[in-house]
C-alpha cells in the first residue's frame, strides 16, 4: 500500500469500531463516558469493583445486547465483568449481570435478604434478582410487564464450592452486602438512564 493512504485507511478503521461499538446503544439515550461506567451505563466502576473472586485484578466488562423472539420475553443487554491479572494478559470472568424482560417481579428465594425500601428483589452471597420501577419496561421499548436485572457470581456459588471442597473467597455476609450495593445501582442508574424512576 501507497505510505500516503495509510493514515487515511487507520482513522477509517478506527471510525468503523466507533460505529460499531455505538450502534448497541438505543439512539434517543446518552451513553455515557466508558472510563467512569460498565455494563452499558448500569454500573459505576467503583461499585462494580465491589465484587471480587478473591483473587484481584483490575475491573473490565463485555458486554452487549440480544433480543428474543417476537412474542418471547428476551434478553435485552448482558454484561460479563471480568478482572485482569496484573500484567493484564488474562482476562477471567466473575459475574454477569442480565437486564431482560420478565412476566413477573421477583419473588423471595429461601435464606435471602431483601434489598431494601424502594426496591423488589433479593440477594443471596452468589446471586441476585430486582425488578425496575413500572415504568421502565415501556421506557425501554418492551411490552413485558417487567424488567429485571439479576446477578450471577459463580465463585461464590455454595453448592460449587462444597463438591470441591473449597471455602468461599469472600465472606458470605460481605458478599451479600456487596451484591446489595450492586443491585441498588444497577436499579438507580438504569432508571435515571430511562427517565422511569419512581
Amino acid at each position: 500500500m501507497d505510505k500516503k493512504w495509510l493514515p487515511l485507511t487507520i482513522t477509517l478503521g478506527i471510525a468503523g469500531v466507533a460505529a460499531v461499538a455505538a450502534s448497541v446503544w438505543p439512539d434517543d439515550v446518552a451513553k455515557p463516558p466508558l472510563p467512569q461506567s460498565l455494563c452499558h451505563g448500569a454500573l459505576s466502576r467503583e461499585t462494580a469493583e465491589l465484587i471480587d473472586d478473591g483473587q484481584g485484578g483490575e475491573v473490565s466488562a463485555g458486554a452487549w445486547e440480544s433480543k428474543g423472539a417476537s412474542n418471547d420475553h428476551g434478553v435485552f443487554k448482558e454484561c460479563h465483568v471480568l478482572r485482569a491479572d496484573q500484567d493484564g494478559a488474562e482476562r477471567r470472568g466473575v459475574y454477569k449481570l442480565v437486564v431482560e424482560e420478565a412476566r413477573s417481579a421477583p419473588g423471595t428465594k429461601k435464606d435471602s435478604v431483601p434489598l431494601g425500601p424502594g426496591f423488589t428483589g433479593w440477594v443471596l452471597p452468589d446471586r441476585a434478582e430486582v425488578a425496575l420501577p413500572a415504568g421502565c419496561a415501556v421506557r425501554m421499548g418492551s411490552t413485558a410487564p417487567y424488567i429485571t436485572a439479576s446477578l450471577d457470581l459463580p465463585s461464590q456459588d455454595e453448592e460449587r464450592l462444597y463438591r470441591r471442597g473449597e471455602e468461599p473467597p469472600v465472606d458470605p455476609d460481605t458478599a451479600t452486602r456487596n451484591n446489595a450495593t450492586v443491585m441498588r445501582e444497577v436499579v438507580t442508574r438504569l432508571a435515571e438512564r430511562y427517565g422511569c424512576a419512581d
